[in-house]
């Protein structure tokens, strides 16, 4: 084990570049939130979706700076769980691990559930279950066969993704400029039909929550920093590449997209809005492959939301927090019951998605998102606490600083606590429907766990493995 490589990382192998980092996060948050998520957004907020992206890139953004400041400090496969529980309190590490893990299970139920509404376009009379089951059963054979395996797949299928959405700007760009004479295209689209804020503020502050499903992912870098080959270096990299990136294709992409498909034609989830501007620009077959490519980002983001599920239970194996066997890895250093245990969003996607079939995708985006949105705020709490001890423990200098601390941090917390109240009064309640009861059982397993393992004391052994870390 290295230095700063606590316990948590044991059986794990360093074998990811920093090219790989960047194309796993940008895959895991180029996703259905885009794709799919984005026509209902559209349908929430009209033309002002969006600055709703705007505010929720600038969201990310703070988060990344809290992130890379504290994930070089410790680069762990428990990454923000492995945080929290070292410099605030063992619960809150028990929370946010558990919280991120449910996230991110839910999550590829949700890409899962997306999966087979995008397959009805091919088989519209095959049942979605059909497709949930066959896919889930492939993705788990990738993410059993070993990190390089998975690295290697979601690299190209990223790049697939990502070449595809540049292609349909530059395609909407061209179509828009040469088609300067058509009443139907251009930038008038923004405004028409009760202007660009046709639900007003309120519109475009509940988008922002769907906006925040979108970039779900991000902090995908931190949880594969235990398997970085150089995190000092791969880290801080990879998140400004990956916020940057992201920024540019989602504002450009809905831009594009809302000046050749008026905004009330483009809202809805029964089908993707990209899939309806290619059959608008009557391009032959250009609206199967768009559906195709769909697919691939939905497998993609799928998939790496399956590594993350499976690393956090691995690291809370590793906490003690878990059964023992969660933790135990295979010759090539894959956590094989981590993985099982994980597939349970599969599972539910698949229950959820025979009894309601119509709004499958809504439901399991709506309870996945409080566990993103819990850890999140976690983060920024986290870096108000790790900030300050880490001076005071007289901390190495690190490569890479949050600025405007403690403002920006405190910001961003206050930003993602706001969000979070407001679902209450949205479409979205199930989000604090189904959150406050998670953490209140989540709660109670902990201090039943703490009597179980008397002979643990948690906060002491954190202190220690806290302290290894300043050396």
């Amino acid at each position: 084990m290295e230095k700063n490589e606590p316990g948590y990382q044991q059986g794990l192998k360093r074998e990811l570049k920093t090219s790989q980092l960047t194309m796993i996060a940008m895959g895991c948050a180029i996703g259905t939130g885009l794709f799919l998520g984005s026509g209902l957004a559209i349908q929430t907020a009209g033309p002002s979706v969006l600055v709703s992206y705007g505010i929720g890139a600038f969201i990310v953004l703070l988060l990344m700076g809290c992130l890379a400041e504290m994930t070089v400090a410790h680069p762990s496969s428990g990454s923000f769980g492995v945080i929290a529980e070292k410099y605030i309190h063992p619960l809150a590490g028990f929370l946010v691990r558990y919280s991120y893990w449910i996230a991110n299970v839910l999550a590829v139920g949700v890409e899962v559930s997306a999966i087979s509404v995008y397959m009805k376009y091919w088989f519209p009379s095959v049942p979605g279950i059909v497709w949930i089951l066959v896919f889930g059963a492939v993705l788990l054979y990738v993410n059993a066969t070993g990190v390089h395996t998975f690295a290697t797949f979601e690299y190209w299928f990223s790049l697939i993704k990502i070449g595809a959405i540049i292609c349909f700007i530059l395609l909407g760009a061209y179509v828009l400029f040469s088609s300067s004479g058509n009443r139907h295209l251009g930038p008038h689209n923004l405004v028409d039909n009760g202007g660009f804020f046709p639900f007003g503020w309120k519109g475009t502050w509940i988008a922002v929550f769907i906006s925040l499903f979108s970039f779900l992912g991000t902090e995908l870098i931190a949880v594969t920093a235990g398997e970085a080959k150089d995190p000092d270096t791969a880290v801080p990299k990879a998140l400004k590449a990956t916020v940057f990136r992201l920024s540019t294709f989602y504002v450009l992409t809905l831009a594009v997209m809302l000046m050749i498909v008026p905004w009330k034609l483009a809202g809805g989830v029964n089908n993707s809005p990209f899939v309806k501007v290619m059959g608008i620009l009557n391009i032959p077959y250009a609206s199967g492959i768009m559906n195709f490519i769909i697919l691939t980002a939905a497998l993609s983001a799928m998939n790496s939301q399956l590594y993350a599920s499976t690393r956090m239970m691995f690291s809370l194996s590793k906490a003690q927090f878990a059964p023992a066997f969660l933790g135990k890895v295979s010759k090539r250093g894959v956590p094989l019951a981590a993985v099982a245990v994980s597939a349970l969003g599969i599972v539910l996607a698949a229950v959820v998605s025979g009894i309601f079939p119509s709004s499958s995708y809504a439901f399991m985006m709506g309870i996945s998102m409080f566990g993103a949105i819990f850890t999140w705020l976690m983060v920024f709490i986290s870096h108000l606490f790790f900030r300050r001890m880490w001076a005071k423990k007289g901390g190495r200098k690190l490569p890479v600083r949050m600025i405007g601390f403690p403002y920006l941090t405190l910001l961003g917390a206050v930003l993602l606590a706001g969000l979070m109240i407001t679902t209450w009064f949205t479409d979205f309640k199930i989000l604090l429907q189904f959150g406050i009861p998670w953490l209140l059982l989540l709660g109670i397993a902990y201090f039943l766990l703490a009597r179980r393992n008397k002979g643990v004391d948690f906060k002491e052994e954190s202190k220690k493995s806290e302290n290894e870390q300043f050396k």
